[in-house]
């Protein structure tokens, strides 16, 4: 119960920080209240669960990145800023997905599916920051089919974790290190051609 207590003392603050905040820079808009503190309540919700571990740890951990996710559009919508900052509701959500690779499964196969997922969805999480500099003009690649290298990257992210799979003693591990890598390597080449532009534009 005291963890609950402290989660919605600090998510209260929050919640009055980005208030006072907006209100401070003229961009307050009171209708966003009513994401944010419920969005605050469900974070909260989840951290008792979270900070006890155990078997609700994982069900904790999905509870308060719901509300985190929540609370971050509430943020937007109370600073007027989604137009430019939606690529949140990629970094947010990718980052919640990585994050669950805490609760990996024991078996080989099992797990090396796992930290493939985790590891794309850190590109995702990439892939969100690079949209966020871009939307704040920090970063722009000009008419470069830039996307290609989030291919590479992904293909890269599952063929190791197929080939990882070799090391272990278990059946089928040359099959599905197989499944992964040869995929992966028509994505990297697919990627490789579209960064260097010279993919054909008609066929």
């Amino acid at each position: 119960m005291r963890a609950w207590w402290f989660a919605v003392a600090a998510l209260a603050f929050g919640a009055a920080a980005v208030t006072a905040t907006a209100q401070a820079t003229g961009r307050f808009h009171w209708w966003a209240g009513f994401v944010l503190v419920p969005a605050a309540f469900i974070a909260a919700a989840g951290a008792p669960l979270l900070i006890r571990g155990g078997g609700r740890a994982l069900t904790g951990y999905l509870i308060a990145w719901v509300g985190v996710i929540v609370f971050a559009v509430g943020a937007m919508l109370m600073f007027g800023v989604m137009t430019d900052g939606w690529p949140l509701m990629i970094v947010l959500p990718t980052l919640a997905v990585a994050g669950t690779y805490v609760w990996r499964p024991q078996h080989p196969l099992a797990r090396a599916f796992h930290r493939t997922i985790a590891t794309l969805a850190l590109c995702g999480a990439a892939l969100g920051v690079l949209f966020l500099l871009m939307n704040a003009g920090v970063v722009d690649f000009g008419d470069t089919d830039w996307w290609g290298g989030f291919m590479m990257a992904a293909a890269v992210a599952v063929a190791l974790n197929g080939l990882a799979l070799l090391r272990h003693q278990i059946e089928y591990r040359l099959q599905a290190a197989t499944l992964a890598v040869f995929p992966a390597l028509i994505v990297f080449l697919l990627g490789l051609r579209f960064i260097r532009g010279d993919w054909p534009a008609e066929f």
